[in-house]
C-alpha cells in the first residue's frame, strides 16, 4: 500500500459529551463524477477498508445501485467481536453528496456525509461522520482507549487505497470475498 497522500487531512472534535466528529479531506486526480461513481458503489468499500474489519456485504451481487433510501447489510468484526451493520442512504444528490447512516450496528449512532467539489486539478473529497458510543461514560472511555485510534486508522487506510485508485494502481482484491471492483480510468 502507498503511503498517505499529501493533500489528506484527517481531525477529530467532540461536540457535546456523547458525540464525536471524524473529519477528513483530500484532493483525488480525477473528475468529480467519476470520483463520485467509485464511492456509489458499495463493493469498493472492501477495497477501501482494512482486512482486520472482516468487512462482509450481504447480498453484494443482488445490491449494487446507489439511490435514496437504499439500505445495506454487512457484517464487521469489532474488537474481534462479528456484528451486523446495517447502512440507509439519505440526502443522495450526485454527484454531490450522499450520506450513510446505521441503522444497526456497534455505535448508538452513525452518520458519514461524503462530498465531492470540483477544484483545480481534480476533486475534493471531504468525509463527515458524526457518532456516538453506546454506554455513556464507559463509551466515551473506550473512545479515548482505542475507538479513535482504530478510525484513524481506518480513515488513513482508506486515504491511501483511494490514492492508489485514483492513480490507476490500486490491486483488486479477491473477487470470491469482496466482488469486482470497476475499472478505473
Amino acid at each position: 500500500m502507498s503511503s498517505l497522500p499529501p493533500t489528506f487531512t484527517l481531525r477529530f472534535e467532540r461536540l457535546d459529551r456523547a458525540t464525536h466528529r471524524l473529519l477528513t479531506s483530500q484532493v483525488l486526480s480525477l473528475p468529480r463524477r467519476e470520483a463520485f461513481r467509485f464511492f456509489e458503489d458499495p463493493r469498493n468499500l472492501f477495497d477501501i477498508t482494512p482486512d482486520w474489519l472482516s468487512f462482509v456485504m450481504k447480498d453484494r451481487d443482488s445490491k449494487t445501485a446507489m439511490f435514496e433510501g437504499a439500505e445495506f447489510d454487512y457484517t464487521i468484526r469489532w474488537f474481534g467481536i462479528p456484528m451486523p451493520w446495517k447502512s440507509r442512504i439519505i440526502g443522495y444528490q450526485p454527484p454531490g453528496r450522499f450520506t450513510d447512516i446505521q441503522l444497526a450496528g456497534p455505535y448508538r449512532s452513525w452518520s458519514h456525509l461524503h462530498t465531492f467539489e470540483e477544484v483545480s486539478g481534480g476533486t475534493l473529497m471531504n468525509d463527515t461522520v458524526t457518532y456516538q458510543l453506546p454506554l455513556g461514560p464507559l463509551g466515551n472511555l473506550v473512545h479515548a482507549l482505542t475507538v479513535k485510534r482504530q478510525l484513524e486508522d481506518i480513515f488513513r487506510y482508506r486515504a491511501a487505497r483511494i490514492e492508489e485508485w485514483a492513480g490507476g494502481r490500486l490491486r483488486r482484491r479477491s473477487k470470491d470475498r469482496h466482488g469486482p471492483l470497476p475499472p478505473s480510468k
